[in-house]
């Protein structure tokens, strides 16, 4: 199968089936054993067609003699994957990109291919297009053009403001970086470059972390991977790390674990002295972080299946610190998550009652003394300092602390890194202190 045939029945299945990019490609390069230019192709061609979408049918509803949502949806979708490569790909040519999908149409709708090659043909020609004027009708605007929602595009509005708003949603429309925790239960910074560059990559060092590796044009291919010696952490979840403060011999609570992140940062900081109790409400998801801990040489941690808010008596009082990383709406990770553009706003708004729920349940956990990290990669006030304000004033015992971050915060108790300023993924996160009795 080629890459591009590869690409479409992925992106059918994405539209039919709501599957999630990330998941549909990793099935996909297992089971088909692309070359590696290949596989890169596909790639680029399904996560590119996704975030794309919107701005994709802007253009393409120009040139259809019918409207789009009468299309039959397997034609729309190879309209999309040609259109993508006409208007983002330089290195493919057009008439290859007309002909490849014209020739796909063949295959599984051959009565719409006349169809496709006349829109497609016309699209090259004519790659000029007035978006919604910005001032009259921003949110058209701003949904035609960086591909988002219109109730997330009203919603972003409302939180920044026109000029912050245009710069958040520029941010997460560039490929984001990768970056890489180094495991220092094995390696060290300097060590681990020195091994990447002989195998033809050159990271460069983090000003932000001593630790943290900065991958050149988000390289894919990462050797040394199942030696143990890193795993793949934006800086934002490594900062959420840092502000917990484990140190060896302490008792650390993960409470919303998966996919392990900020578990194995934890344990490698604490020098693989002391316990890290992860729980995860998705209890076929734990061994995501069996299997981590495994590959890094971390014997510390301990897994159990266990809803965040539900208490557990045998941890009262018993931890040194608790992580709340909490389940939230993703907004500020839409440039690793493409589908997340499209969620409906609505379906996030019960979040913030589940989160305070969570939070008021780790703090039982907490013992005097003791720090709670609350964090999110969302940007939402409702989802973050809303809730962080309503548990200090429910919870008198606890007080704000110094997020101890000098490189990231320095003096602050509370933080929101937003992409177009600090080049991560947007996220959040609040340090509060059990105050001794």
């Amino acid at each position: 199968m080629t890459a591009r045939e590869a690409a479409f029945r992925s992106l059918w299945r994405i539209e039919k089936e709501s599957r999630f990019s990330n998941l549909e490609t990793d099935v996909t390069l297992k089971r088909e054993k692309m070359s590696e230019a290949d596989a890169r192709l596909y790639t680029r061609l399904v996560y590119g067609t996704v975030e794309k979408k919107l701005t994709l049918d802007f253009h393409l509803a120009r040139f259809s003699d019918q409207p789009l949502d009468r299309l039959d949806r397997e034609v729309l979708v190879l309209l999309r994957l040609g259109a993508y490569q006409i208007l983002y790909l330089d290195r493919v040519p057009d008439s290859a990109a007309v002909n490849e999908t014209v020739g796909l149409c063949k295959k599984v709708r051959k009565n719409a291919a006349g169809l496709v090659n006349a829109v497609l043909r016309r699209l090259s020609k004519d790659r000029n297009v007035s978006f919604p004027d910005e001032t009259r009708d921003p949110v058209a605007y701003l949904s035609a053009f960086f591909s988002v929602s219109p109730a997330l595009c009203a919603l972003f509005l409302s939180e920044f403001g026109f000029e912050e708003c245009r710069r958040f949603l520029e941010a997460v429309s560039s490929p984001p970086p990768v970056t890489l925790r180094v495991n220092t239960l094995k390696t060290d910074r300097a060590s681990l470059c020195a091994l990447l560059a002989d195998r033809g990559i050159a990271p460069s060092p983090s000003r932000r972390f001593p630790f943290s590796l900065l991958l050149p044009g988000g390289a894919s291919a990462l050797p040394s991977f199942d030696e143990g010696l890193f795993f793949v952490q934006d800086e934002s979840s490594m900062a959420a790390v840092e502000a917990l403060d484990a140190r060896p011999g302490m008792t650390v609570m993960d409470l919303c674990a998966c996919p392990g992140g900020k578990t194995f940062g934890s344990a490698i900081r604490m020098e693989d002295r002391g316990e890290v109790c992860s729980f995860d409400i998705h209890e076929n998801k734990l061994p995501l972080i069996d299997g981590g801990a495994q590959r890094l040489g971390v014997s510390i941690v301990h897994t159990a299946a266990g809803d965040a808010r539900v208490f557990l008596p045998a941890f009262e009082n018993r931890a040194d610190r608790v992580l709340v990383d909490a389940p939230c709406s993703g907004f500020g990770v839409m440039a690793k998550k493409p589908e997340i553009r499209y969620k409906d706003p609505a379906e996030t708004e019960r979040l913030p009652k589940i989160q305070r729920a969570i939070l008021a349940n780790a703090a039982r956990y907490v013992k005097p003394g003791g720090r709670l990290i609350y964090s999110t990669c969302t940007v939402l006030r409702r989802e973050n300092e809303e809730v962080v304000d309503g548990f200090l004033a429910a919870h008198p015992d606890f007080e704000e602390d110094d997020l101890r971050l000098p490189t990231v915060a320095p003096g602050k108790s509370r933080v929101t890194l937003l992409p177009q300023t600090d080049h991560t993924d947007g996220f959040f996160i609040a340090a509060m202190r059990k105050k001794e009795r």
